[in-house]
């Protein structure tokens, strides 16, 4: 029992001007949960909106790896440590795939709704991360074989629904990006092993019939 309230504290902590305590939450993520991390672009000081990295049409503004590149992604404490030490404000940088979840992502809207009619179904999810503009449902890490068939064998997929598989990225809570805040729509349990997440088969299945039931229009975004 110590040991997880001392894994949600971490996940929790606050600096002293309130904000969330990035290193503690990119230690946990690494070293007990095994998700291969790395520091993300800050936003531009000069612009929140925009991105500190030398794209002026950055998408992403401060949530998207750049130096150093997705590839070094690691699990690593001392590397983590030291890379929040020097870079506190940091967006925490999951590599989706391998070891570590993929995801779903959604306009958030769409995904709201969508959600609300998942939860009244009963269907058990895994953790949700809400950024101001996109959710995203962790699932269980896939192939792009595997993906490739789900699609394919499906009648219709909204244009809006982006697949974070192997070679891809999500920031994590609590993260700030050029965008807003990144938090837990539904946050993990704390507990001593990776929180679990559903197939991706059954998020598509059931967020497809959901946004097609509900009328919601996904634009993209």
């Amino acid at each position: 029992m110590r040991e997880i309230l001392g894994r949600r504290r971490r996940l929790l902590s606050r600096r002293n001007d309130g904000r969330p305590e990035l290193i503690g939450a990119a230690l946990t993520f690494a070293t007990e949960w095994q998700w291969p991390v790395l520091p993300g672009v800050a936003p531009d000081p000069q612009g929140r909106a925009r991105c500190g990295c030398p794209d002026p049409e950055c998408t992403v503004p401060g949530a998207h790896p750049f130096d150093p590149g997705l590839l070094a992604a690691t699990t690593d404490a001392r590397m983590v440590r030291w890379w929040w030490t020097n870079r506190p404000s940091a967006p925490i940088i999951l590599a989706t795939g391998g070891r570590a979840p993929c995801a779903v992502s959604l306009p958030a809207l769409a995904a709201s709704r969508a959600l609300a009619l998942l939860d009244r179904r009963g269907m058990r999810l895994g953790p949700v991360i809400a950024a101001p503009t996109r959710w995203a449902l962790l699932v269980k890490p896939y192939s792009m074989e595997q993906l490739g068939e789900l699609l394919y064998a499906k009648d219709f997929v909204p244009g809006s629904l982006r697949f974070h598989g192997e070679g891809g990225y999500l920031a994590l809570p609590p993260s700030e990006t050029g965008r807003g805040e990144v938090r837990w729509e539904r946050a993990p349990l704390p507990g001593s092993a990776a929180p679990w997440a559903p197939d991706v088969e059954a998020v598509v299945d059931a967020v497809v019939d959901a946004l097609t039931r509900t009328g919601v229009s996904a634009p993209e975004l």
